[in-house]
């Protein structure tokens, strides 16, 4: 009997949605706040989402010389491991498992049911429906966790499930998206906009009480990195259709492309909602909207009473198409960690329908169990650091290959190398290299959890090797 294989079903406008939808969920609508009062001015506040844009764009075209190379399972854990070494490729998949990948689904799974409790408000997160001492449990996070079981459960049933999902909620979602930026525009305020951009360039702290912190230059630059985790996050995922290479169609052509797309329509996308935002609340109602809600304050102010609803189902609608790309993708990335005999064997298994169905479920319970934890919000803070360091370390993988492999067949060049890579390069050390010196409370967690993956790959190499 031979061994069962993944089916390439997916086409470029599947590969182009899947990027695209793993990318928005719903920080759009809310980190804008935080965002707003680290740099305190309208034109900062765009600035750092054109520079989000710029980084992820420039990474996105450089990972498409890579998806040419190595068009197989897995994605960045291949390149990763192909430039360098098992180890690295393995701290990046322990990474993923651990933090990256499940901590995002519990957040997006979360903020799908807070928005969900501005329609039923049965299911507040401010409600307890069990206490146990050491945690409690609210009806947004049993939500949660039906939503990440039910997604996860509809992708078991087959890829061509969970790309039907993807297609449909990742359309809705953007022309919902450009729909709400246009209203926006078209209801401009004139004399917001003219009090937002009249010190464009003026950057300082806004604080609660109304009073501002002026920085010194260096401090600046410390505020610019704080305000880009937030919108780091919210353009975090990209990466994902990499993961899937299996079961793309022509994935030497089509993986780079949608990187390109995909991340292109994100980025036009969030830095226009960003303008728009600014032509609609004054500043201080952005960085302090309530519970960060910037969009729900937007929508509001455009269709009066109704925007609270407006936003909720467009939010309900992002989350719920951005979890499915984000659980129908990850699952890959383990199953190739378990073919190279560095994760439970049964995860490299597929069932009849040609997925990863153990490698599914495993993400799923851990992604359960950071929604019952409570402490996704702590863990997405600690891992925009960890993402930008795998990041810089695979667009170096592609100077390394370029040396040691100058042969190797390459259908589509990284755009702009070296000039653009090397640019992502400087702004990624720049970035995490101001977190470490300004917000180190965002930077050693993560890089912990990292290192904990150093013995876990020991042991992992000795169980592999009894077996054999």
């Amino acid at each position: 009997m031979s061994e069962k294989s993944f089916k390439p079903v997916l086409g470029l406008w599947d590969a182009t949605m899947i990027v695209a939808g793993s990318m928005i969920g719903s920080g759009i609508f809310i980190v804008s706040a935080n965002i707003t009062m680290n740099v305190g001015s309208a034109g900062w506040l765009v600035a750092v989402w054109v520079i989000t844009g710029f980084m992820t764009i420039t990474a996105a075209v450089s990972y498409g010389e890579l998806s040419g190379m190595f068009p197989k399972a897995g994605g960045q854990y291949q390149y990763l491991k192909e430039a360098y070494n098992p180890l690295i490729a393995f701290l990046y998949g322990w990474s993923f498992f651990a933090v990256i990948q499940t901590g995002t689904i519990a957040a997006v799974g979360v903020a799908f049911s807070k928005f969900t409790a501005y329609l039923v408000p049965a299911v507040s997160e401010d409600l307890v429906w069990l206490d146990l001492g050491f945690v409690t449990i609210s009806p947004a996070q049993v939500l949660a966790i039906f939503t990440i079981v039910l997604l996860t459960y509809i992708n078991t049933r087959g890829v061509k499930s969970g790309k039907i999902i993807q297609s449909t909620l990742t359309t809705v979602k953007l022309v919902s998206l450009f729909g709400l930026i246009v209203a926006g525009f078209f209801m401009l305020k004139a004399d917001v906009w003219t009090a937002n951009w009249s010190n464009a360039w003026d950057m300082k702290k806004l604080l609660p009480d109304g009073n501002i912190e002026t920085y010194i230059t260096i401090g600046a630059f410390g505020a610019i990195a704080a305000a880009m985790v937030g919108s780091i996050f919210s353009s975090d995922a990209w990466n994902n259709v990499t993961f899937i290479a299996g079961e793309i169609k022509n994935p030497q052509r089509n993986i780079g492309l949608s990187l390109f797309l995909g991340t292109l329509i994100v980025t036009i996308i969030y830095v226009s909602a960003n303008v728009m935002y600014t032509g609609i609340l004054p500043l201080n109602e952005i960085a302090f909207a309530e519970n960060d809600r910037v969009g729900v304050a937007a929508s509001t102010a455009i269709f009066g009473a109704a925007g609270t609803i407006v936003i909720a189902l467009m939010i309900m609608v992002s989350t719920f198409g951005c979890n499915n790309g984000l659980i129908l993708s990850g699952a890959r990335v383990y199953y190739t960690m378990a073919k190279d005999g560095l994760f439970f064997k049964q995860v490299g298994e597929l069932n009849n329908a040609s997925v990863p169905q153990k490698a599914l479920w495993i993400q799923c319970i851990l992604a359960s169990v950071w929604c019952l934890s409570g402490k996704y919000g702590d863990l997405l803070d600690m891992i925009s650091f960890v993402v930008v360091l795998f990041y810089m370390l695979t667009i170096i993988g592609i100077f390394i290959l370029r040396k040691k492999r100058p042969d190797a067949p390459r259908p589509y060049k990284a755009f702009g190398y070296p000039i653009l890579p090397l640019i992502y390069i400087i702004m990624g050390i720049t970035f995490c290299s101001l977190l470490i010196i300004y917000k180190p409370e965002y930077t050693w967690p993560g890089f912990i959890i990292t290192l904990i993956g150093i013995p876990l790959y020991y042991i992992a190499l000795r169980s592999k090797s009894n077996k054999d």
